[in-house]
């Protein structure tokens, strides 16, 4: 009986023992797995560590929405705040996050002078995107003095001068360079004798930028300039301009207006019976100025800077899937916000190559480290560097077909 009782006792002592080894590598599994989570969790904190954003660099803009340019300017403004959204979607630049103040200060120089103040010692900006070219003229000295790079909406040749524009920046071809290439293009393409050409613009430093510089290369190749009409920005009537102009019967007729106005002169035009080619600078080009217009567009070329949204440009899917992930449709954009899109994405380009991306000093050598950047067709390539802030000299051409734009030019010069 004893040894049945000691044979049980020994048979309770091994289970017992085969349970405790049993919980004893349970827990020592679930410390293992434990610290291995930690571990994970450690080096998941220590990558979250390494991409932490450094800080925040806030870019200014000023805008033109209610002014003189507005029917440009407000797509122009849409097209640079959504790049700086879709900025938000694709993590830091550089290691930090980017952020756009801006305001419209209705293409009211003074008003553009306040704003850019404000900018500069109340937000703090490291650089900013301008609009019109009064403005931008007047304030490149403060721009230089305050070590700000700028990149306007204006492309006059004014500023390609680094001795008075150093911290500007032309992220497409200057109002004379549009000018020259589209006299080149008469000359190449005239068949009849010695082209002539009349000259309509507005009387401000935007409309009367190219106008000296286009005769002088029209003379140069041999074009005659045989009348200048000055049509106001906002104007309604272009009648008596266009009835003087007809006197001198153009060939050609080179506007450097905005939609409104261009639409107003294409309008009166056909209205007067003149058939003379109307060729349109960038600002004067673009799908707004269609449905203001009508047919009196048909056949009215302009010079083309940026891609129009209908384009089939690789450039373009980037903007389009951003605009879809917001409900919204690229089709119901225009050239306009393109052609802010891409001062943006030029200017955070500027930051991404900078050393120092906090400083204007920083970014101003960021952008001039910018060799021959592809767009995707967005625009022309651009290239900067520390003796040249032009970015290119080429556009092209198109031309309103059946109520479209129809690119007719691969990008030329002069």
């Amino acid at each position: 009986m004893k040894k049945f009782w000691s044979l049980v006792l020994m048979a309770v002592l091994a289970i017992g023992m085969l349970v405790g080894c049993s919980g004893g590598g349970q827990k020592a599994s679930q410390t293992a797995a434990t610290n291995k989570n930690e571990g994970e969790a450690k080096s998941e904190e220590t990558a979250t560590s390494a991409e932490e954003i450094k800080g925040t660099i806030k870019v200014g803009g000023l805008f033109d929405l209610t002014g003189g340019t507005g029917d440009v300017g407000t797509p122009y403004a849409e097209g640079e705040k959504a790049y700086f959204e879709y900025l938000a979607t694709q993590g830091p630049v550089n290691g930090y996050k980017l952020e756009l103040i801006g305001d419209d200060y209705a293409y009211k120089i003074p008003e553009a002078t306040k704003l850019y103040q404000k900018l500069k010692s109340k937000d703090q900006v490291a650089a900013i995107l301008g609009w019109g070219t009064g403005d931008t003229e007047a304030l490149r000295q403060l721009v230089a003095a305050d070590k700000l790079p700028f990149i306007s909406a204006s492309y006059s040749e004014n500023l390609k001068n680094m001795d008075e524009s150093p911290y500007n920046f032309l992220s497409a071809a200057s109002y004379s360079d549009q000018a020259r290439s589209a006299l080149k293009w008469i000359k190449d393409n005239h068949t009849a004798g010695t082209p002539t050409v009349a000259l309509l613009y507005n009387d401000t430093a935007f409309g009367k930028s190219p106008i000296q510089d286009a005769k002088d290369f029209a003379a140069e190749i041999g074009i005659e300039v045989v009348d200048e009409q000055i049509v106001d920005l906002k104007a309604l009537d272009a009648t008596p301009q266009l009835l003087n102009m007809e006197k001198k019967n153009p060939d050609y007729a080179i506007i450097q207006e905005t939609w409104g106005a261009t639409a107003t002169i294409l309008k009166d035009a056909k209205k007067l019976g003149i058939d003379t080619q109307f060729i349109g600078l960038n600002w004067a080009t673009g799908e707004g100025l269609l449905p203001i217009t009508g047919d009196a567009a048909e056949g009215f070329i302009g010079v083309v800077t940026h891609a129009f949204p209908y384009e089939d440009l690789p450039g373009l899917a980037e903007i389009k899937t951003f605009l879809e992930s917001k409900g919204e449709k690229l089709e119901d954009k225009n050239q306009k916000f393109v052609q802010g899109w891409v001062a943006a994405k030029i200017m955070v380009e500027g930051i991404r190559l900078a050393d120092d991306p906090t400083t204007g000093e920083g970014i101003r050598a960021g952008l001039e480290k910018i060799t021959n950047l592809d767009l995707q067709g967005l625009a022309a390539p651009v290239t900067f560097s520390a003796d040249n802030h032009a970015g290119t000299n080429q556009i092209r051409l198109a031309q309103v077909k059946d109520g479209k734009f129809e690119v007719i030019t691969d990008y030329i010069g002069h």
